[in-house]
C-alpha cells in the first residue's frame, strides 16, 4: 500500500481518482489500478456499512457486453451456469472455467434485454475473460464487446442504501423496494442511461450503479450529498475486504484460482451439468478424493490468521493440514475469523484445528459460512 497520490505511467486510474484525492484517500495498487484502500479509519468505514451506508468506487471491475440472437447459447457454452434461462432483469452468479475445471474467474451476468447480457468480471482477469468469451462465442450469432473503459461502477451498501439512492437528485428510477436480490433495473441519471443492480458483496443490502464514465463524478457527488444525513461515508478496499470476509464470500486470487475446482470452494451448485460447457467433463469427474476444501474458521483469542498461515490438526503431534486464504479480526463480531483450505476429513463443522501464527499455535474450530448475516428484520425493512 502507498499513501502517495502519484501514479506510474502504466497505472490505471478510476474516473473518480480526483475525487478520492480530494477526500484524502490512501491508495493501493490493485490489479494495475490505483484504488482507494481507505479514506481514514477502515474500521469506521466497515461499521458505517453495517449500520448506515458506505459508498465504494468499483470502476476497476471489467464490464463486457454480449449481444445478439445467439448470445444466450454462446454464454451457455462459455460459462458454467445456464445463462439462457436467466430472465430479463435478472442476474446470475457464474464461473468461467478452464477445460480442466479450474476457475479462470467468477463473475456476475445481468440479462438486460432479450438478446443483451452484461458480464462483470474481476479487474485482474479482464484480459483473459474478454479473450475467452470472444473465443468461445465464435460461431454464435453475437458480439462480445469490452465496455470497461467507458463504464463507471459505484456501489452503495448498507441498511440505508435504498433510501439514499431514491433521494439522490438526478436519478430517475422506479421505486427500488420491489427490486429483489440479484435483479437489475434501468434508470436515468441526468438524462443518461443508468443501470441499478441489487447484487452486493458485503453481506448488507445494497446496490451497484453502472453509468457512463463521464458522469461518474457527478453521480458520486449527488449520492454523497443525498446520503450525508443518513451517515453515508466513502469506503475503500480494506473495509470491503473485511465486509466480504464476514459474509463468507470468496475472492479471486485468494479462495478462487485456476488450481481450484468449484466444488472445493463450496460452489458445486454453480455448474449446470445438464448442458455442455467448457470444463464440464472435468467438473463431472470431480476433484481428487483428498483435494482440500474451503472452510470457515473461528480462532480463539484476538490474534488473526492471515493468508498462507498454516492450519494444523489439533493433536499433540500437530502437522499441517491446510492453509488460510483470508483472515482478519472481525470488526463486527469481535473475534478472529478466516477462510482456509484444509483436508476434507477435518472439514466438518465443530472440528478442532489450530493455526500457526508466526510460531504461536492458536486454537481454532471449523464453523459454517457466513460468519455474519444481517438480521431478518433488516431484510424485511428493505
Amino acid at each position: 500500500m502507498t499513501d502517495s497520490t502519484a501514479t506510474s505511467p502504466h497505472m490505471l486510474c478510476s474516473p473518480l481518482h480526483t475525487v478520492h484525492i480530494a477526500a484524502g484517500a490512501s491508495f493501493t495498487d490493485f490489479a494495475g489500478w490505483q484504488m482507494p484502500v481507505r479514506y481514514g479509519s477502515e474500521l469506521a468505514e466497515h461499521h458505517a456499512v453495517r449500520t448506515s451506508a458506505g459508498i465504494f468506487d468499483l470502476s476497476h471491475m471489467a464490464e463486457i457486453s454480449v449481444t445478439g440472437a445467439g448470445a444466450g447459447g454462446a454464454l451457455d457454452f462459455a460459462l458454467a451456469g445456464l445463462i439462457s434461462a436467466v430472465a430479463v432483469g435478472q442476474a446470475k452468479y457464474s464461473l468461467l472455467l478452464a477445460p480442466d475445471g479450474g476457475i479462470i474467474d467468477d463473475l456476475v451476468v445481468y440479462r438486460t434485454g432479450e438478446h443483451d447480457f452484461l458480464i462483470v468480471a474481476n479487474a485482474a482477469n479482464r484480459a483473459v475473460v474478454v479473450h475467452e468469451l470472444g473465443a468461445r462465442a465464435a460461431g454464435h450469432d453475437c458480439v462480445v464487446t469490452d465496455r470497461s473503459d467507458e463504464t463507471a461502477l459505484i456501489a452503495v451498501q448498507g441498511p440505508r442504501a435504498r433510501e439514499i439512492i431514491m433521494s439522490t437528485g438526478g436519478i430517475v428510477v422506479d421505486d427500488l423496494t420491489d427490486l429483489k436480490y440479484y435483479r437489475v433495473r434501468p434508470g436515468r441519471f441526468e438524462g443518461e442511461s443508468l443501470l441499478i443492480a441489487r447484487t452486493g458483496y458485503t453481506g448488507e443490502d445494497g446496490f451497484e450503479l453502472y453509468v457512463d464514465a463521464a458522469l461518474a463524478i457527478d453521480l458520486w457527488a449527488a449520492l454523497v450529498f443525498a446520503g450525508t444525513d443518513a451517515g453515508l461515508v466513502p469506503a475503500g478496499l480494506a473495509s470491503r475486504d473485511t465486509l466480504r470476509l464476514e459474509a463468507g464470500m470468496p475472492l479471486y486470487g485468494h479462495e478462487l484460482s485456476r488450481g481450484i475446482l468449484p466444488v472445493q470452494a463450496g460452489l458445486g451448485r454453480v455448474p449446470n451439468l445438464g448442458k455442455e460447457f467448457v470444463g464440464s467433463a472435468a467438473i463431472e469427474a470431480g476433484p481428487a478424493v483428498d483435494a482440500p476444501v474451503l472452510v470457515g474458521l473461528r480462532l480463539e483469542g484476538r490474534r488473526a490468521g492471515r493468508a498462507d498461515y498454516p492450519v494444523l490438526n489439533a493433536g499433540p503431534a500437530a502437522v499441517a493440514v491446510g492453509s488460510i486464504t483470508s483472515g482478519a479480526l472481525s470488526p463486527t463480531l469481535g473475534y478472529p475469523i478466516a477462510m482456509a483450505y484444509i483436508e476434507p476429513a477435518l472439514s466438518s463443522t465443530g472440528t478442532r484445528v489450530a493455526v500457526d501464527i508466526r510460531g504461536s499455535i492458536v486454537a481454532a474450530s471449523v464453523v459454517e459460512f457466513p460468519f455474519y448475516k444481517r438480521s431478518k428484520d433488516a431484510e424485511k425493512s428493505n
